[in-house]
């Protein structure tokens, strides 16, 4: 499980393979200088509510991986999640769709 550590006091753990995606989707959107949303779902044994925080530019964002190795990123999954940051609701997780073979960037 990697970390996802906002304003060096909000920790969240996320599987490496979706923390992967998820620094794509945020780095796209914040290099072009955009703030959104981002909500997850807490883990049952906290509480089993959401949490929501205001991404900027300059906010303090670690990725923070358990694994060595850099995941394969799916295409279909990251135009998901971007799709969700698009919207008014924010980025939120969606689940991994399949992809078309030859469709993966590493």
């Amino acid at each position: 499980m990697g970390k996802f550590i906002y304003q060096g006091s909000i920790t969240i753990d996320f599987d490496d393979r979706v923390l992967a995606h998820l620094q794509v989707v945020i780095g796209q959107k914040l290099r072009r200088g955009e703030s959104f949303h981002f909500t997850w779902r807490e883990d049952p044994s906290v509480g089993d509510g959401r949490t929501s925080v205001w991404l900027h530019p300059s906010a303090s964002l670690v990725y923070r991986y358990f694994g060595s190795r850099q995941p394969s990123l799916n295409r279909a999954w990251l135009e998901a999640l971007t799709y969700t940051a698009n919207s008014t609701n924010g980025l939120y997780i969606v689940p991994e769709p399949t992809e078309s073979s030859g469709d993966s960037s590493d």
